[in-house]
């Protein structure tokens, strides 16, 4: 009997590995890729072609939406080729700026900033009014930055603009803030004239700067006018700034756009960077409820102690094929008490950096998934590149960034970019040996990136441009 019962034992089990094992084979895991059309660089847009582009009016009077424009189109007879280096220079100087401790001025007083208008700068620009009547210049949008600022006559120092440089004798709504008034007490720490006018200083991670006095102006956008917007009018603005009038700081600290007028916009607003090779849509920004998309998948905005000006989020893993890439873990992104590490939204920074592990395995993860691809020479910051020339399209493994509460799956082209004109084309993320892990413009691409400070949260609605 004993001997029987053994017997039935080692069938059951034999019948048991025999099932798991067919089961294995009539359902293997499914390695999950997507096509990616080939394309060139883009050439860079005009200025007359992205300002002829209409805009439909609001249903929403307390909304507010802008077309955005790539920096590129204030670049003059430039060649795809030679944009595209300038764009990856930028973005190191951006990195650099973001990543290293804030550089106190010998002055003994400056804001918050550590990025900006400055070669690592904000790549999308809007056109804004400025004082009454307006006069309007083009302003760089940027959520690495707090402080709103432009160039102000009298010159003391100014850089080359597209515009006329602002007057601010000549508006009937400006006005300097008393060195004792609160928005000058939200400086980090603010200086004062011998007219008692509050002076700001704005300094950049490359010894770029702003100075002048801190002040509160009328904004127009489009129809919508915005009174006592406390802004930086720098009579003193030195180092690697380009084109632009001034910067419009879409940041979390208490002087950026969005917090200044959360009354008025319900301290909401999202925008839409579209792939310039694949669409002819501008980009958009928009303020307001109807910044927030039906469609949007949130994820919480966490708190940095340290440094309040960027968003900050969790990322809990990555996925290339389906698959969660091992070595990718939200240990990895974490804040430590010291406020180092982390990850942060950047619409200014254009190719996502994670720290150095994380980078590797998930590079290691996608060379594996595309190895069917001929591989072609590094270039520049990118250590992935392949050799498409002669195709039209290819299948690419799939990539999904797994925040808290929020999957988001990656268009082909925000992670297999052209590089050339001649098919060569690079997995568009970099390590780093920082702590902090910054999600770039490119992967934002095509998603509608919602900002809503009141909740505290940070949503991505696919296909967000329409």
């Amino acid at each position: 009997m004993e001997g029987k019962r053994a017997n039935n034992g080692l069938l059951f089990l034999f019948l048991a590995i025999s099932f798991s094992l067919s089961t294995a084979t009539t359902h293997p895991f499914h390695f999950q890729t997507q096509t990616l059309l080939i394309h060139s660089l883009p050439h860079p847009p005009s200025l007359s072609e992205a300002l002829s582009v209409s805009e439909s009016d609001e249903s929403d009077p307390e909304a507010l939406s802008l077309q955005l424009h790539h920096i590129d189109a204030l670049s003059l007879n430039k060649t795809p080729e030679h944009l595209f280096h300038l764009r990856l220079q930028r973005d190191a100087a951006r990195v650099e700026a973001i990543t290293a401790p804030a550089r106190r001025s010998g002055s003994g007083f400056s804001s918050s900033i550590i990025s900006g208008l400055a070669q690592g700068s904000g790549e999308y620009f809007t056109r804004i009014g400025v004082g009454t009547p307006a006069k309007y210049v083009y302003m760089v949008l940027d959520t690495g930055s707090d402080v709103v600022w432009l160039q102000c006559a009298p010159c003391r120092k100014c850089y080359s603009q597209t515009d006329p440089v602002f007057d601010p004798s000549k508006s009937r709504t400006f006005a300097g803030i008393p060195c004792g008034a609160p928005l000058c007490r939200r400086l980090d720490s603010s200086g004062c004239n011998r007219k008692k006018v509050c002076q700001y200083q704005v300094s950049y991670g490359d010894g770029s700067f702003t100075f002048g006095d801190f002040s509160t102006e009328t904004l127009t956008f489009r129809r919508t006018r915005v009174a006592r917007v406390a802004l930086g009018c720098g009579h003193d603005n030195e180092g690697l700034f380009v084109g632009a009038a001034g910067l419009l700081g879409l940041g979390r600290g208490r002087l950026s756009f969005p917090v200044q007028t959360g009354r008025r916009f319900n301290q909401k607003f999202s925008y839409c960077l579209v792939d310039r090779s694949a669409s002819s849509k501008p980009s958009s920004v928009v303020f307001g409820d109807s910044a927030v998309s039906r469609t949007a998948r949130f994820t919480p905005l966490l708190k940095n102690p340290k440094l309040d000006t960027f968003y900050y989020v969790e990322l809990l893993g990555i996925s290339v094929g389906g698959a969660p890439v091992r070595g990718v873990s939200a240990s990895l992104f974490r804040i430590d008490p010291a406020g180092n590490g982390g990850v942060i939204i950047d619409s200014g920074t254009s190719v996502t950096r994670l720290t150095r592990p994380a980078y590797i395995a998930l590079r290691d993860a996608f060379r594996v998934g595309a190895s069917h691809l001929k591989r072609a020479p590094e270039f520049s910051l990118f250590d992935t590149c392949f050799d498409l020339s002669g195709l039209t399209e290819v299948k690419v493994p799939t990539v999904v960034l797994h925040f808290r509460g929020a999957d988001v799956s990656l268009p082909a082209t925000n992670y297999l970019i052209p590089v050339d004109n001649s098919g060569s084309f690079c997995f568009a993320f970099a390590g780093t040996m920082s702590g902090l892990s910054i999600i770039g413009n490119i992967q934002q691409q095509g998603f509608r990136v919602v900002y809503d400070l009141g909740g505290s949260r940070v949503g991505f609605a696919p296909r967000g441009c329409a």
